[in-house]
């Protein structure tokens, strides 16, 4: 599956395009917010590759959801010849609402973190300028299941299949 796809199944799109049938669902939204972040506004270079602080701190809240089970958070970038993801911790138990800077360091008990587009585990400190970086925070109807090392499209599909609130955070571009 290539990054691509795998941005698509994050999205909400699925492959369901490619068999025929549609498996769109509603999904609830998510406020998403950051004390170092805002909408549309560049990334914090000490959140970058040229800086020191790791992953930046996220909070989030939506509409009382019963069925919640688990938190995914995904990072990643797309431009018209790329596509990346910088960072992906899922099994955050749903009640949290919150992580501080430098959580990829320290992630919430019972977490897990996947191997990303570069091949690493954890926070990648995005580099490119010029690109727009999400921090999507997924609400999850079910803990994932994909076993420790699994292929990042296969937690990406795994996610996206569970998914039933979603908000975003976008930043255009590293200061």
């Amino acid at each position: 599956m290539t990054a691509v796809t795998a941005m698509l199944a994050m999205s909400g799109c699925g492959a369901s395009f490619l068999v025929g049938r549609s498996e769109a669902k509603e999904i609830a939204q998510i406020n998403v917010s950051s004390p170092e972040l805002r909408e549309g506004e560049p990334l914090p270079r000490e959140y970058s590759c040229e800086g020191t602080q790791g992953s930046p701190p996220l909070r989030w809240s939506s509409e009382p959801l019963p069925q919640a089970k688990s938190i995914a958070i995904v990072v990643d970038s797309h431009t018209q010849s790329e596509s990346g993801v910088q960072w992906v911790l899922y099994n955050i138990p749903a009640t949290t609402t919150e992580l501080g800077p430098g959580a990829a360091e320290n992630p919430p008990d019972g977490s897990s973190q996947a191997r990303v587009t570069s091949g690493k585990v954890g926070y990648q400190p995005p580099c490119a300028r010029g690109v727009s970086y999400r921090f999507t925070v997924y609400t999850l109807s079910a803990k994932v299941q994909a076993k420790e090392g699994a292929p990042l499209p296969e937690i990406l599909r795994e996610i996206a299949d569970k998914t039933i609130a979603r908000g975003r955070l976008t930043a255009v571009n590293i200061e």
